[in-house]
Protein backbone atom coordinates (compact mmCIF):
# COMPACT_ATOMS: atom_id res chain seq x y z
CA UNK A 1 0.00 0.00 0.00
CA UNK A 2 2.43 2.82 0.93
CA UNK A 3 6.47 2.73 -0.08
CA UNK A 4 7.87 3.30 2.79
CA UNK A 5 11.49 3.68 1.35
CA UNK A 6 9.90 6.81 -0.76
CA UNK A 7 8.33 8.70 2.35
CA UNK A 8 9.45 11.66 3.21
CA UNK A 9 8.29 13.79 6.43
CA UNK A 10 6.83 17.45 5.69
CA UNK A 11 8.41 19.98 7.74
CA UNK A 12 6.97 24.17 8.18
CA UNK A 13 10.29 24.57 5.64
CA UNK A 14 10.30 21.54 2.98
CA UNK A 15 6.01 21.93 2.73
CA UNK A 16 5.58 24.87 0.42
CA UNK A 17 8.64 23.43 -2.34
CA UNK A 18 6.62 19.86 -2.37
CA UNK A 19 3.11 20.69 -2.34
CA UNK A 20 3.16 23.86 -4.04
CA UNK A 21 2.10 22.57 -6.92
CA UNK A 22 -0.92 20.66 -5.58
CA UNK A 23 -4.39 21.73 -6.86
CA UNK A 24 -5.84 21.00 -3.62
CA UNK A 25 -3.11 24.07 -2.23
CA UNK A 26 -3.48 26.73 -4.89
CA UNK A 27 -6.92 26.75 -3.99
CA UNK A 28 -5.75 28.83 -0.88
CA UNK A 29 -3.82 31.47 -3.66
CA UNK A 30 -0.60 33.30 -3.54
CA UNK A 31 2.90 31.83 -3.90
CA UNK A 32 4.09 28.72 -2.07
CA UNK A 33 6.59 30.58 -0.36
CA UNK A 34 4.15 33.30 1.02
CA UNK A 35 2.11 30.87 2.66
CA UNK A 36 1.67 30.87 6.40
CA UNK A 37 2.31 27.40 7.48
CA UNK A 38 1.85 26.32 11.37
CA UNK A 39 2.29 22.97 12.90
CA UNK A 40 -0.16 22.34 15.03
CA UNK A 41 -0.22 18.20 15.81
CA UNK A 42 -0.68 18.16 19.22
CA UNK A 43 -1.86 14.63 19.57
CA UNK A 44 -0.21 10.79 19.27
CA UNK A 45 0.36 9.89 16.20
CA UNK A 46 0.61 12.19 13.44
CA UNK A 47 2.04 15.53 11.62
CA UNK A 48 -0.53 18.61 11.47
CA UNK A 49 -0.28 21.83 9.46
CA UNK A 50 -2.32 24.59 8.89
CA UNK A 51 -1.10 26.50 5.25
CA UNK A 52 -2.71 30.01 4.76
CA UNK A 53 -2.56 31.96 1.69
CA UNK A 54 -4.82 34.92 0.44
CA UNK A 55 -7.73 32.97 -0.40
CA UNK A 56 -8.14 30.74 2.51
CA UNK A 57 -6.89 27.98 4.11
CA UNK A 58 -6.17 24.21 4.20
CA UNK A 59 -4.84 21.48 7.02
CA UNK A 60 -2.33 18.78 5.56
CA UNK A 61 -2.39 15.86 7.92
CA UNK A 62 0.40 13.38 7.04
CA UNK A 63 0.83 10.35 9.28
CA UNK A 64 4.50 9.19 10.51
CA UNK A 65 5.86 5.46 10.69
CA UNK A 66 5.91 5.37 14.39
CA UNK A 67 3.67 6.02 17.20
CA UNK A 68 4.49 10.33 17.74
CA UNK A 69 3.97 10.04 21.67
CA UNK A 70 6.40 7.51 21.96
CA UNK A 71 8.96 7.55 19.10
CA UNK A 72 10.09 5.70 16.88
CA UNK A 73 10.50 2.51 19.10
CA UNK A 74 7.17 1.75 18.44
CA UNK A 75 6.52 1.76 14.78
CA UNK A 76 3.62 2.14 12.81
CA UNK A 77 2.48 1.63 9.33
CA UNK A 78 1.62 4.98 6.99
CA UNK A 79 -1.22 2.97 5.62
CA UNK A 80 -3.24 4.23 8.42
CA UNK A 81 -3.50 7.28 6.25
CA UNK A 82 -5.45 4.85 3.32
CA UNK A 83 -8.01 4.03 6.25
CA UNK A 84 -8.19 7.73 7.22
CA UNK A 85 -9.39 8.71 3.82
CA UNK A 86 -11.51 6.25 3.31
CA UNK A 87 -13.49 6.55 6.53
CA UNK A 88 -13.81 10.22 5.96
CA UNK A 89 -15.05 9.81 2.14
CA UNK A 90 -18.01 7.15 3.69
CA UNK A 91 -18.35 9.30 6.37
CA UNK A 92 -19.48 12.68 4.14
CA UNK A 93 -22.03 10.29 2.19
CA UNK A 94 -23.51 9.04 5.25
CA UNK A 95 -24.29 12.20 7.32
CA UNK A 96 -23.47 14.91 4.77
CA UNK A 97 -21.38 18.11 5.95
CA UNK A 98 -19.94 16.38 9.46
CA UNK A 99 -16.77 15.87 8.24
CA UNK A 100 -14.60 17.92 6.44
CA UNK A 101 -14.10 18.17 3.23
CA UNK A 102 -11.27 16.28 1.25
CA UNK A 103 -9.27 18.18 -1.53
CA UNK A 104 -6.01 15.74 -2.08
CA UNK A 105 -5.01 12.58 -0.93
CA UNK A 106 -1.39 11.34 -1.56
CA UNK A 107 -1.44 7.37 -0.71
CA UNK A 108 2.82 7.20 -0.95
CA UNK A 109 3.33 9.94 1.42
CA UNK A 110 0.58 9.20 3.84
CA UNK A 111 -0.80 12.80 3.73
CA UNK A 112 -4.71 14.51 3.68
CA UNK A 113 -5.30 18.13 2.19
CA UNK A 114 -8.50 18.64 3.66
CA UNK A 115 -10.89 21.65 4.93
CA UNK A 116 -9.20 24.02 7.52
CA UNK A 117 -12.29 24.40 10.16
CA UNK A 118 -12.38 28.06 10.95
CA UNK A 119 -13.12 29.09 14.07
CA UNK A 120 -13.48 25.77 14.93
CA UNK A 121 -12.33 24.74 18.44
CA UNK A 122 -11.31 21.00 19.15
CA UNK A 123 -14.87 20.12 21.78
CA UNK A 124 -12.44 19.20 24.87
CA UNK A 125 -10.98 22.38 24.79
CA UNK A 126 -14.56 24.14 24.93
CA UNK A 127 -15.42 21.58 27.17
CA UNK A 128 -12.45 22.55 29.41
CA UNK A 129 -12.82 26.18 28.98
CA UNK A 130 -16.76 25.89 30.07
CA UNK A 131 -17.88 26.33 26.64
CA UNK A 132 -21.71 24.70 25.99
CA UNK A 133 -22.09 24.46 22.65
CA UNK A 134 -25.65 24.45 21.82
CA UNK A 135 -26.06 22.33 18.73
CA UNK A 136 -23.37 19.63 19.20
CA UNK A 137 -25.20 16.72 21.31
CA UNK A 138 -27.52 16.78 18.57
CA UNK A 139 -25.20 16.73 15.96
CA UNK A 140 -23.19 13.82 17.28
CA UNK A 141 -26.39 11.84 18.03
CA UNK A 142 -27.34 11.91 14.25
CA UNK A 143 -23.72 11.26 12.89
CA UNK A 144 -23.30 7.96 15.22
CA UNK A 145 -26.83 6.97 14.23
CA UNK A 146 -26.64 7.39 10.49
CA UNK A 147 -22.80 6.32 10.32
CA UNK A 148 -23.50 3.12 12.25
CA UNK A 149 -26.90 2.33 10.87
CA UNK A 150 -25.99 2.75 7.40
CA UNK A 151 -22.29 1.59 7.27
CA UNK A 152 -23.87 -1.94 9.02
CA UNK A 153 -25.53 -4.76 6.89
CA UNK A 154 -28.86 -3.42 8.04
CA UNK A 155 -28.56 -1.11 5.14
CA UNK A 156 -25.44 -1.96 2.85
CA UNK A 157 -25.65 -5.12 0.41
CA UNK A 158 -23.94 -8.16 1.39
CA UNK A 159 -21.16 -7.73 -1.23
CA UNK A 160 -20.63 -4.25 -0.62
CA UNK A 161 -20.36 -4.89 3.02
CA UNK A 162 -18.03 -7.75 2.70
CA UNK A 163 -15.49 -5.69 0.19
CA UNK A 164 -15.64 -3.31 2.38
CA UNK A 165 -15.25 -5.38 5.69
CA UNK A 166 -11.87 -6.97 3.85
CA UNK A 167 -10.75 -3.31 2.89
CA UNK A 168 -10.59 -2.27 6.27
CA UNK A 169 -9.53 -5.76 7.77
CA UNK A 170 -6.14 -4.58 7.01
CA UNK A 171 -5.86 -1.80 9.71
CA UNK A 172 -4.02 -4.42 12.20
CA UNK A 173 -1.50 -2.14 13.95
CA UNK A 174 -3.96 0.50 15.18
CA UNK A 175 -6.62 -2.41 15.80
CA UNK A 176 -4.56 -3.92 17.90
CA UNK A 177 -3.71 -0.62 19.84
CA UNK A 178 -7.41 -0.60 20.74
CA UNK A 179 -7.42 -4.01 21.78
CA UNK A 180 -4.44 -3.51 23.94
CA UNK A 181 -4.51 -0.13 25.29
CA UNK A 182 -8.41 0.07 25.86
CA UNK A 183 -9.47 -3.56 27.00
CA UNK A 184 -6.10 -4.90 28.41
CA UNK A 185 -3.38 -2.64 29.62
CA UNK A 186 -5.07 -0.70 32.02
CA UNK A 187 -5.80 -4.16 34.25
CA UNK A 188 -2.30 -4.99 34.82
CA UNK A 189 0.90 -3.11 35.58
CA UNK A 190 1.58 -2.50 31.43
CA UNK A 191 5.24 -1.20 30.93
CA UNK A 192 3.86 2.08 29.39
CA UNK A 193 0.71 2.62 31.56
CA UNK A 194 0.47 5.59 34.19
CA UNK A 195 -1.56 6.93 37.03
CA UNK A 196 -2.04 9.60 39.63
CA UNK A 197 0.07 8.57 42.16
CA UNK A 198 -2.56 9.24 44.65
CA UNK A 199 -4.54 6.58 42.65
CA UNK A 200 -2.21 3.67 43.77
CA UNK A 201 -4.54 1.87 46.16
CA UNK A 202 -7.51 2.11 43.51
CA UNK A 203 -5.66 0.91 41.21
CA UNK A 204 -4.11 -1.96 42.93
CA UNK A 205 -7.90 -2.93 43.81
CA UNK A 206 -9.07 -2.17 40.19
CA UNK A 207 -6.28 -4.93 39.00
CA UNK A 208 -7.75 -7.49 41.30
CA UNK A 209 -11.38 -6.98 40.29
CA UNK A 210 -12.30 -10.29 38.77
CA UNK A 211 -15.75 -9.04 38.15
CA UNK A 212 -14.43 -6.27 36.51
CA UNK A 213 -11.36 -8.07 34.12
CA UNK A 214 -13.70 -10.16 33.17
CA UNK A 215 -15.99 -8.24 32.14
CA UNK A 216 -13.45 -6.20 30.36
CA UNK A 217 -12.39 -9.18 28.29
CA UNK A 218 -15.95 -10.06 26.98
CA UNK A 219 -15.69 -6.38 25.54
CA UNK A 220 -12.56 -6.79 23.94
CA UNK A 221 -13.97 -10.38 22.46
CA UNK A 222 -16.81 -8.57 21.28
CA UNK A 223 -14.76 -5.98 19.38
CA UNK A 224 -12.87 -8.39 17.67
CA UNK A 225 -15.21 -10.72 16.74
CA UNK A 226 -18.44 -8.58 15.98
CA UNK A 227 -17.93 -6.48 12.57
CA UNK A 228 -21.85 -5.23 12.42
CA UNK A 229 -20.26 -1.74 11.26
CA UNK A 230 -17.91 0.49 10.20
CA UNK A 231 -16.53 2.54 12.79
CA UNK A 232 -14.57 5.56 13.30
CA UNK A 233 -12.90 4.17 15.65
CA UNK A 234 -11.22 6.80 18.00
CA UNK A 235 -14.39 8.64 19.21
CA UNK A 236 -14.08 11.15 21.86
CA UNK A 237 -14.22 15.04 22.62
CA UNK A 238 -10.52 15.68 21.22
CA UNK A 239 -11.76 14.21 17.58
CA UNK A 240 -14.78 16.37 17.25
CA UNK A 241 -14.21 20.30 16.15
CA UNK A 242 -17.44 23.13 16.91
CA UNK A 243 -18.43 26.20 16.69
CA UNK A 244 -22.18 26.90 18.17
CA UNK A 245 -23.78 26.25 14.47
CA UNK A 246 -21.25 23.70 13.35
CA UNK A 247 -19.57 20.39 14.52
CA UNK A 248 -17.43 18.31 12.24
CA UNK A 249 -15.53 14.94 13.16
CA UNK A 250 -12.07 14.39 12.41
CA UNK A 251 -9.15 11.85 12.96
CA UNK A 252 -11.02 8.29 11.70
CA UNK A 253 -7.37 6.24 11.32
CA UNK A 254 -8.66 3.64 13.27
CA UNK A 255 -11.56 3.23 11.61
CA UNK A 256 -12.56 -0.46 11.72
CA UNK A 257 -16.03 -2.88 11.08
CA UNK A 258 -16.81 -3.90 15.20
CA UNK A 259 -19.75 -3.20 17.44
CA UNK A 260 -22.31 -0.85 16.83
CA UNK A 261 -21.83 0.17 20.74
CA UNK A 262 -18.35 1.29 20.57
CA UNK A 263 -18.13 4.47 18.85
CA UNK A 264 -21.42 5.88 21.21
CA UNK A 265 -19.83 4.16 24.48
CA UNK A 266 -16.19 6.09 23.33
CA UNK A 267 -18.18 9.32 22.78
CA UNK A 268 -20.53 9.25 25.93
CA UNK A 269 -17.81 7.78 28.44
CA UNK A 270 -15.79 11.45 27.05
CA UNK A 271 -18.73 13.69 28.18
CA UNK A 272 -18.82 11.93 31.46
CA UNK A 273 -15.19 12.20 32.22
CA UNK A 274 -15.73 16.13 31.37
CA UNK A 275 -18.64 15.81 34.14
CA UNK A 276 -16.11 13.86 36.66
CA UNK A 277 -13.31 16.67 35.77
CA UNK A 278 -15.18 19.55 36.75
CA UNK A 279 -14.33 20.43 40.02
CA UNK A 280 -11.07 20.47 39.00
CA UNK A 281 -11.61 23.54 36.83
CA UNK A 282 -12.75 25.70 38.95
CA UNK A 283 -10.50 28.87 39.00
CA UNK A 284 -12.86 31.40 38.13
CA UNK A 285 -15.98 30.36 39.93
CA UNK A 286 -18.34 27.10 40.55
CA UNK A 287 -18.84 24.52 37.55
CA UNK A 288 -22.00 23.62 39.13
CA UNK A 289 -23.89 24.61 35.70
CA UNK A 290 -21.48 22.93 33.16
CA UNK A 291 -21.78 19.95 35.11
CA UNK A 292 -25.63 19.72 34.38
CA UNK A 293 -24.69 20.62 30.92
CA UNK A 294 -22.74 18.13 30.12
CA UNK A 295 -25.00 15.32 31.63
CA UNK A 296 -27.71 17.05 29.59
CA UNK A 297 -25.29 16.77 26.72
CA UNK A 298 -24.84 13.02 26.96
CA UNK A 299 -28.80 12.18 27.29
CA UNK A 300 -29.51 14.28 24.00
CA UNK A 301 -26.79 12.06 22.52
CA UNK A 302 -28.30 9.27 23.04
CA UNK A 303 -31.72 9.71 22.70
CA UNK A 304 -30.67 11.83 19.62
CA UNK A 305 -29.58 8.35 18.55
CA UNK A 306 -31.84 5.97 19.35
CA UNK A 307 -34.64 8.35 17.36
CA UNK A 308 -32.54 8.76 14.80
CA UNK A 309 -31.95 4.84 14.47
CA UNK A 310 -35.71 4.18 14.70
CA UNK A 311 -36.46 6.51 11.59
CA UNK A 312 -33.89 4.78 9.60
CA UNK A 313 -35.09 1.72 10.42
CA UNK A 314 -38.70 1.20 8.40
CA UNK A 315 -37.03 2.65 5.17
CA UNK A 316 -33.31 1.54 5.17
CA UNK A 317 -33.37 -1.87 5.74
CA UNK A 318 -31.94 -4.73 3.52
CA UNK A 319 -30.98 -7.93 4.06
CA UNK A 320 -31.21 -7.90 8.26
CA UNK A 321 -35.03 -8.03 9.71
CA UNK A 322 -36.17 -7.61 5.47
CA UNK A 323 -39.39 -6.27 5.52
CA UNK A 324 -40.64 -9.05 4.45
CA UNK A 325 -40.83 -10.53 7.33
CA UNK A 326 -42.58 -8.20 9.04
CA UNK A 327 -44.19 -5.15 7.61
CA UNK A 328 -45.01 -6.29 3.83
CA UNK A 329 -47.17 -9.09 6.29
CA UNK A 330 -48.52 -6.06 8.67
CA UNK A 331 -46.73 -6.90 11.02
CA UNK A 332 -45.57 -3.66 12.40
CA UNK A 333 -45.28 -4.47 16.03
CA UNK A 334 -42.71 -7.35 14.65
CA UNK A 335 -40.77 -5.50 13.07
CA UNK A 336 -40.74 -2.63 16.62
CA UNK A 337 -39.81 -5.46 18.11
CA UNK A 338 -36.54 -6.41 16.83
CA UNK A 339 -35.57 -2.71 17.21
CA UNK A 340 -36.10 -2.98 20.21
CA UNK A 341 -34.08 -5.74 20.96
CA UNK A 342 -31.03 -4.40 18.99
CA UNK A 343 -31.38 -0.93 20.97
CA UNK A 344 -31.07 -2.80 24.15
CA UNK A 345 -28.00 -4.52 22.99
CA UNK A 346 -26.39 -1.54 21.68
CA UNK A 347 -27.40 -0.42 25.41
CA UNK A 348 -25.64 -2.40 27.19
CA UNK A 349 -22.52 -2.81 25.36
CA UNK A 350 -22.61 1.07 25.19
CA UNK A 351 -22.03 1.20 28.62
CA UNK A 352 -19.33 -1.43 28.84
CA UNK A 353 -16.88 0.21 26.22
CA UNK A 354 -17.57 3.40 28.30
CA UNK A 355 -16.67 1.42 30.96
CA UNK A 356 -13.38 0.69 29.93
CA UNK A 357 -12.87 3.50 28.04
CA UNK A 358 -13.08 5.67 31.15
CA UNK A 359 -10.57 3.11 32.40
CA UNK A 360 -7.71 3.56 30.31
CA UNK A 361 -7.85 7.18 29.85
CA UNK A 362 -6.88 7.60 33.53
CA UNK A 363 -4.89 4.64 34.00
CA UNK A 364 -3.02 3.43 30.38
CA UNK A 365 -0.93 5.23 28.15
CA UNK A 366 -2.61 8.13 26.47
CA UNK A 367 -4.65 9.99 28.99
CA UNK A 368 -6.72 13.23 28.22
CA UNK A 369 -7.02 16.67 28.71
CA UNK A 370 -9.72 16.94 30.72
CA UNK A 371 -7.87 15.48 33.67
CA UNK A 372 -4.46 16.22 32.72
CA UNK A 373 -5.08 19.53 32.75
CA UNK A 374 -5.79 19.90 36.21
CA UNK A 375 -2.11 20.28 37.81
CA UNK A 376 -2.69 19.84 41.46
CA UNK A 377 -2.07 16.11 41.67
CA UNK A 378 -4.49 15.72 45.11
CA UNK A 379 -7.04 17.59 43.28
CA UNK A 380 -6.78 15.10 40.38
CA UNK A 381 -7.16 12.53 41.91
CA UNK A 382 -10.04 13.88 43.96
CA UNK A 383 -11.73 13.78 40.02
CA UNK A 384 -10.27 10.58 38.50
CA UNK A 385 -11.34 8.67 41.97
CA UNK A 386 -15.17 8.88 41.44
CA UNK A 387 -14.45 8.87 37.40
CA UNK A 388 -13.46 5.25 38.01
CA UNK A 389 -15.92 4.14 40.46
CA UNK A 390 -18.02 5.43 38.19
CA UNK A 391 -16.64 3.74 34.99
CA UNK A 392 -16.19 0.07 37.12
CA UNK A 393 -20.17 0.47 37.96
CA UNK A 394 -21.58 1.30 34.57
CA UNK A 395 -19.00 -1.61 33.16
CA UNK A 396 -19.76 -4.18 35.18
CA UNK A 397 -23.36 -3.63 35.95
CA UNK A 398 -24.63 -2.64 32.43
CA UNK A 399 -27.10 -5.51 32.24
CA UNK A 400 -28.55 -4.24 35.36
CA UNK A 401 -28.81 -0.90 34.41
CA UNK A 402 -32.06 0.35 32.05
CA UNK A 403 -31.68 4.44 31.35
CA UNK A 404 -29.39 6.93 31.07
CA UNK A 405 -30.95 8.47 33.67
CA UNK A 406 -30.31 5.90 36.09
CA UNK A 407 -26.92 6.28 34.98
CA UNK A 408 -26.32 10.14 35.44
CA UNK A 409 -28.23 9.24 39.02
CA UNK A 410 -25.21 7.22 39.55
CA UNK A 411 -22.67 9.72 38.59
CA UNK A 412 -24.21 12.46 40.50
CA UNK A 413 -23.98 10.26 43.53
CA UNK A 414 -20.13 9.29 42.70
CA UNK A 415 -19.38 13.06 42.03
CA UNK A 416 -20.66 13.79 45.84
CA UNK A 417 -23.60 15.87 44.41
CA UNK A 418 -26.46 14.15 46.06
CA UNK A 419 -26.71 11.54 48.83
CA UNK A 420 -27.58 8.06 49.25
Amino acid sequence: MNNASTFKALTVETLPSRLGPLDGLRRIGGEPGQWKIREVGDGNLNLVFIVEGPKGGVVVKQALPYVRLVGDSWPLPLKRAFFEYNALTRQAERDPGRVPQIFHFDEAQALIVMEYLHPHVILRRALIEGQQPPNVARHLGLFVARNLFLGSDLAMSAPAKKRDMALFADNIELCDITENLVFTDPYFAAKLNRHTPQLDDMVRTLRADRDLKVEAQHLKYLFTASAQTLLHGDLHTGSVMVTDDDTRVIDPEFAVYGPMAFDVGMLLANFWMAYFSQRGHEENGSRSGMRTWLLAAATEIWHTFRAEFSRLWPTRRGILYPTALYEDQGDLLGARQALDHLLHDIWEDMLGFAGVEIHRRILGLAHNADFETIEDEELRASCERPALAFGRHIAVNRRRIASIEEVHAVAKLMAGETRP
